[in-house]
């Protein structure tokens, strides 16, 4: 499944309505461990179909990172119904990312 970008305008609808479970990536074009681990989680999203994959660009979207108290990047949290259920700061191996999923 391709990876989506998460806005404050679609935040509701691909997020807290989801009946998938979320991962999403906080990031920034600036942050040298986020453009590391950014293949990585393109590859989660291609081949965990039952796991919807969004970015968000703490740049773009500060109120999302301010509502999730995302303090330093990259940041992937994982959403089940609406609520998050798993967190993890820095970048981390593929195997790790796959697990935060489960």
């Amino acid at each position: 499944m391709a990876v989506l970008t998460i806005t404050q305008n679609n935040f509701e609808e691909e997020v807290v309505k989801s009946d998938k479970p979320v991962l999403l990536d906080f990031w920034a074009e600036w942050c040298g461990p986020c453009r590391m681990l950014s293949p990585i989680v393109d590859q989660v999203a291609e081949e965990l179909a039952e796991v919807k994959v969004g970015k968000i660009n703490v740049d773009q979207e500060p109120e999302l990172a301010s509502r999730f108290q995302v303090m330093s990047i990259p940041t992937l949290v994982v959403m089940k119904e609406g609520k998050e259920v798993n967190r993890s700061l820095g970048a981390i191996p593929k195997a790790a990312v796959m697990e935060l999923c489960k």
